[in-house]
């Protein structure tokens, strides 16, 4: 899956996104709304990681699908 998949079906991405990162809530995921560089900035602030390392964990992601 790409990112551009999991934008157009953001809804229903949510809920694998809030799996693979429990600390993000509802809001978080409203606010990151599908965009890529939102997610890795929500991660970097819940989890105090470097972006390297936040858009690494967004790639993964994408590669499981």
């Amino acid at each position: 899956m790409n990112w551009d998949q999991i934008k157009g079906n953001w809804t229903q991405a949510k809920g694998k996104v809030q799996q693979q990162w429990g600390k993000l809530t509802d809001d978080d995921l409203d606010i990151v709304e599908g965009k890529r560089e939102e997610l890795i900035g929500k991660i970097q602030e819940k989890y105090g990681i470097a972006k390297e390392e936040a858009e690494k964990q967004v790639d993964d992601f994408c590669k499981k699908g």
